[in-house]
């Protein structure tokens, strides 16, 4: 095992126990480490299915790339099979053990890993526990907490001097109870680390309270008091000094949290143009937060008067947003963030030169267009659409298209008309 790594233990035991070999799938011919200037792991590599782009784009950096997953090497597509150095099939990636198996034997056939990551909220604390045990630049264990428990997070915008809904994470019913009779209702409920907005809950009374705490999951939930205002966020990407490379915006038709509990549809939009006042928060956020060589999608309301700090996430936005980057700036945003974490250089122009409008619409919705006619009410404006795996069905559409125009109010009305009922 190369002396640069950093390896528990309990590492070794697992690798040296029978018991828990593997199938490994080898993409490349030699074992000697650096011929490539970086040997990078991608974890979980075919989900979702546009993040393959990312795997392409490591590779036309230069790097090695290394694939770690679950997933069997012959069920992924061809275009993504065909980047890999090494792909290495673990039996769960929940098991943090198969995790540290598979990364240990990358190390010792290929050197030491420079960077590892999946840009999937879900796999966030597993990285940063890889990264610790085998000293990878990047979030480690020591700071994970601020950017997965909304808690935590809460207390990095009030450092940064930015306004914040009320809350506080209520452990029992006595606790809730106390925390609506101070701010009053309406409140929202939800998990203190989660992603989206499942088991999300917006309280109005007395009788949403008692069924929010029959429902909810069996974990820590944080209450907030209700803001009224529109979502907007502020996303873009880092250097590894923390410089942003390029910044947008999106903003909301509805709020996720009322498409997934009301399964009801969606458009957002990034605008050409970013409010000078939310600009300013994200930026401070950015640099509360610590972004190094990482994408951010970080969530305000915008109350006309102020910005309220939401949540932080430090990862790419969901669905096909990436792709909206694309469509607005004429760049491969796939390419540039694989040149950050290769070269360090992102040389592509950020000029935002069109409005890109997301439209997720549902099967069970009644829409005065058909299919054909909506992509007719495009018309030029539709650069992409595609059918939405189900997992993000619920919140962002069972069918999705991206449109993109120089004008704004063009852009809205249209997607507006594709959403448009009987």
């Amino acid at each position: 095992m190369p002396k640069t790594s950093r390896v528990t233990s309990r590492l070794w035991q697992t690798l040296s126990n029978p018991t828990h070999v593997e199938r490994v799938t080898i993409r490349g011919k030699s074992k000697h480490p650096r011929e490539l200037p970086l040997n990078v792991v991608f974890l979980s590599p075919h989900f979702p299915p546009n993040f393959r782009h990312f795997v392409r784009g490591l590779r036309d950096a230069g790097a090695t790339v290394l694939g770690l997953g679950d997933e069997p090497f012959d069920n992924m597509p061809g275009e993504l099979r065909a980047q890999f150095h090494e792909y290495y099939r673990v039996g769960n990636m929940e098991h943090y053990d198969d995790l540290l198996r598979g990364i240990g034997y990358l190390t010792h056939r290929w050197g030491k890993i420079d960077r590892l990551d999946s840009l999937n909220e879900h796999w966030l604390e597993s990285e940063a526990k890889l990264r610790t045990d085998f000293n990878v630049f990047g979030v480690q264990t020591d700071w994970i907490d601020n950017i997965k428990r909304k808690s935590q997070m809460k207390q990095r915008f009030i450092g940064a001097g930015l306004n914040v809904a009320r809350g506080r994470v209520c452990l029992n019913a006595d606790e809730a109870k106390a925390f609506i009779a101070e701010v009053g209702y309406p409140v929202v409920a939800k998990p203190d680390i989660g992603v989206g907005a499942a088991k999300t809950y917006k309280i109005h009374d007395q009788f949403e309270f008692e069924h929010y705490l029959r429902d909810k999951l069996p974990c820590e939930y944080i209450l907030e008091e209700f803001i009224t205002g529109d979502v907007v966020t502020f996303d873009g990407l880092t250097d590894k000094d923390g410089k942003i490379l390029f910044c947008s915006s999106l903003r909301y038709s509805k709020g996720v949290m009322d498409v997934v509990n009301q399964d009801g549809d969606i458009y957002y939009y990034s605008s050409r143009d970013i409010l000078p006042a939310l600009e300013a928060a994200g930026r401070a956020a950015v640099a509360a937060f610590q972004v190094r060589e990482r994408f951010f999608h970080l969530e305000f309301f915008d109350c006309d008067d102020r910005i309220v700090a939401l949540e932080a996430n430090i990862r790419p936005p969901g669905g096909l947003t990436v792709d909206m980057f694309n469509f607005a700036f004429d760049f491969d945003v796939y390419r540039e963030w694989a040149n950050v974490f290769i070269t360090g250089k992102f040389s592509a122009p950020v000029t935002r030169k069109y409005a890109v409008g997301y439209v997720g619409r549902k099967d069970h919705l009644d829409y005065k267009l058909s299919h054909h006619e909506a992509l007719e009410r495009a018309g030029e404006m539709l650069c992409h659409h595609e059918g939405i795996m189900g997992v993000f069905a619920k919140a962002i559409g069972n069918y999705g298209y991206i449109l993109r125009c120089p004008i704004e109010s063009a852009l809205i009305a249209t997607c507006e008309a594709m959403l448009e009922k009987r």
